[in-house]
């Protein structure tokens, strides 16, 4: 890419969307070049639209002038590579400034949102309006963007947690600039366009999910009526070798909508990271975390090896059946199963200090954990899942956390495999080897994500000021996706240094060559985004 054609491109682009609104300046560049592991892509240019009209004229400018774009929604993509490109040399598009909420409906139960509406806004939105219906949040932050996690398949925690099977008629912007509405939206006056995904003849929202096919403008997303009566519940299991019990157990209950929302289930590393960061003056400054200092941190944490959380929702009378079914499902299995409704929780907080007297718990600390997540499962958006980014820092996570600008190390993998005890046993057990051979703590996670599925999140936590850890970070990255596959649990989404690597080939491989080669002829739009490109090459 030569500077005179630069340069005519970013006159372009500042002419359409005004010089403010344009960035060049290099802090700001290499900022935005920064994720939370080692990426070598560099952006020479950040523009930021106000509607889809622009968005639109941005890429016939892209094409007019052979430069790359890479959109982004919010950004906070962190873990699988926060605002840094697919490839070198791509000018980013941010969308952020795109952040209207377009239309709502209380009776029919969802919004319609555009790609800079974040999690906060939406649920700010609904309580001024005193509304009865929830949103799905998400733990990563509540300043994330709701269409960006969802074009990602992201999910959370209530009944709707599988985002992406909750939302319907999208507006995509396509590469060469084209706008088409997917479902009954490209039916003029369908007045069932927000309410039925489908619309008639091929469906086509599946294709613009972890896809270079098209920006996003506009989504449906549908949101959850407000239950009679709420309750969460919380389990722990001593034994290491209880997960696959626990998992068998559960799943019944999954199958046949007794469990309607997605069940978590954390092993110790991932719930003391969640209280607290590293040990260093109890290691010696050793990494990594050993079992003896482990088992003591489960003693005084009064945590198992592997601890579970969900909620049940319903009528009282529906939730009480549940939690009998569930008790028996988990018998034998699980200790400590406990349920928790805003009553326990208020009288909890106004009793902690006397009950650490009595028992010497200190059950203030589990509740400041408790209570974020206690609130995701009824659609309240937190940052606090973020401080364990910080995990392996030396300084405590500022009032303000940002893991690109801090220096924090995280790499995820994210697994699916079938919810089958043995399958949850094999796979864990594969990861926490991997992890602990190249020093990490295996701070794993498994979601029974659908009645079928678990999705399993390995966080990679370390400190990227401390040399040589990046390097070692991203080996056991590529280690575990590559293991993970090969014994037949490939990730659901990959960071933008994993995407090249996905080693496809075959028919399905070509239909999505040629899908690209139709909609995007110039390869302009994120190039290596989960699809390879085919014609650009920046440089």
């Amino acid at each position: 890419m030569g500077y005179l054609q630069h340069d005519s491109a970013l006159y372009d682009w500042t002419t359409l969307v005004g010089p403010a609104n344009v960035t060049t300046g290099l802090a700001e560049l290499r900022a935005a070049e920064t994720g939370t592991f080692a990426t070598s892509n560099r952006i020479p240019a950040i523009v930021r639209p106000a509607n889809r009209e622009e968005v639109q004229e941005c890429l016939r400018i892209a094409n007019r002038h052979d430069i790359p774009v890479y959109p982004i929604s919010s950004g906070k993509n962190w873990g699988y590579g926060s605002r840094v490109p697919t490839a070198d040399g791509c000018m980013l598009l941010d969308l952020s400034r795109m952040n209207q909420i377009l239309d709502f409906s209380e009776e029919l139960a969802y919004v319609t949102v555009e790609p800079g509406v974040t999690q906060a806004q939406l649920y700010a939105f609904l309580q001024e309006r005193g509304s009865g219906l929830w949103m799905d949040a998400t733990g990563a932050s509540p300043h994330c963007s709701l269409i960006g996690n969802t074009v990602e398949r992201g999910f959370g925690h209530t009944p709707y947690g599988d985002h992406f099977a909750h939302s319907c008629g999208l507006e995509i912007v396509l590469p060469t600039g084209e706008v088409i509405e997917t479902g009954f939206g490209r039916l003029h006056g369908a007045a069932a366009a927000p309410l039925y995904r489908w619309g008639v003849g091929p469906s086509l929202d599946g294709l613009f999910s972890q896809s270079n096919f098209g920006i996003v403008t506009r989504m449906t997303i549908w949101l959850m009526p407000a239950p009679e009566y709420f309750q969460a519940y919380y389990f722990r299991c001593e034994e290491s070798a209880g997960l696959a019990g626990i998992i068998n157990g559960l799943r019944p209950l999954r199958l046949n909508g007794t469990i309607r929302s997605a069940s978590h289930i954390a092993n110790d590393y991932k719930v003391v990271s969640a209280l607290r960061q590293y040990p260093w003056e109890r290691t010696g400054g050793q990494t990594p975390l050993g079992g003896d200092l482990m088992a003591e941190f489960r003693r005084e944490l009064k945590i198992g090896q592997w601890n579970g959380s969900g909620a049940l929702y319903g009528t009282k009378g529906q939730v009480k059946e549940a939690r009998r079914l569930l008790r028996q499902a988990l018998r034998g299995h699980a200790e400590r199963l406990e349920f928790l409704d805003d009553r326990k929780l208020r009288l909890a907080s106004m009793f902690a200090k006397p009950y650490q007297l009595m028992t010497g718990w200190n059950l203030e600390r589990t509740l400041a954990v408790l209570k974020p997540v206690y609130g995701l499962m009824k659609g309240i958006p937190t940052d606090h899942p973020l401080a364990s980014t910080y995990w392996r820092k030396r300084t405590p996570p500022p009032a303000q956390m940002d893991p690109d600008r801090d220096g924090c190390g995280l790499l995820w993998c994210s697994p699916v495999a079938p919810s089958d005890g043995a399958h949850a046993e094999k796979l864990t057990g594969i990861a926490s080897e991997i992890v602990l051979e190249y020093g990490f703590e295996p701070c794993i996670s498994l979601t029974m994500i659908t009645e079928r599925s678990l999705a399993c999140i390995i966080s990679i936590c370390y400190d990227r000021e401390v040399p040589g850890e990046d390097d070692r970070a991203s080996a056991c990255h590529r280690q575990l996706l590559q293991r993970l596959a090969a014994e037949g649990y490939p990730s659901y989404r990959l960071s933008v240094g994993s995407m090249s690597s996905m080693g496809e080939s075959g028919a399905y491989s070509d239909l999505l060559q040629n899908i690209k080669r139709t909609v995007d002829p110039n390869g302009v739009l994120a190039p290596g985004r989960y699809v390879s490109s085919h014609a650009h090459c920046a440089g």
